[in-house]
């Protein structure tokens, strides 16, 4: 995905268009109700490579008042680990599930992770039987 020069910019767009209804209502309704209320959106986007676009991102992180030059290089250093682990830990588990029954890929996952994201489905994964 990150690896078109225009990437972030579409990615954006894409996030813009989706949100821009939400926006839209919210500044509408604060704006019938006179509460002086407005709403806007930032944008952070990274790659799944763990590209970002480092100035674009450094200065939305200070528009949400991120002054501190630490501050900001540990946001965005953890920002590319963090999207590089969990792009390493979804392959892992899609070559898994690739290659064995669904089931075992279920079994093969933290079962925090499965039943987080299966807990607005109402399952849970109950732990192997020993």
């Amino acid at each position: 995905m990150d690896k078109n020069e225009d990437w972030a910019e579409k990615k954006e767009q894409e996030k813009n268009d989706s949100y821009s209804s939400h926006l839209g209502f919210i500044n509408h309704l604060s704006y019938r109700e006179k509460s002086g209320w407005k709403a806007s959106q930032t944008t952070f986007t990274t790659g799944a490579r763990g590209a970002l676009h480092t100035n674009q991102f450094l200065t939305r992180l200070e528009s949400l008042g991120v002054k501190n030059k630490n501050t900001l290089e540990a946001i965005q250093n953890r920002t590319v680990q963090k999207t590089l682990s969990m792009s390493d830990m979804i392959l892992k588990f899609f070559l898994i599930a690739l290659n064995s029954k669904a089931e075992w890929t279920l079994q093969s996952l933290p079962t925090e992770i499965v039943n987080k994201k299966m807990e607005r489905f109402n399952l849970h994964l109950q732990p192997p039987r020993t």
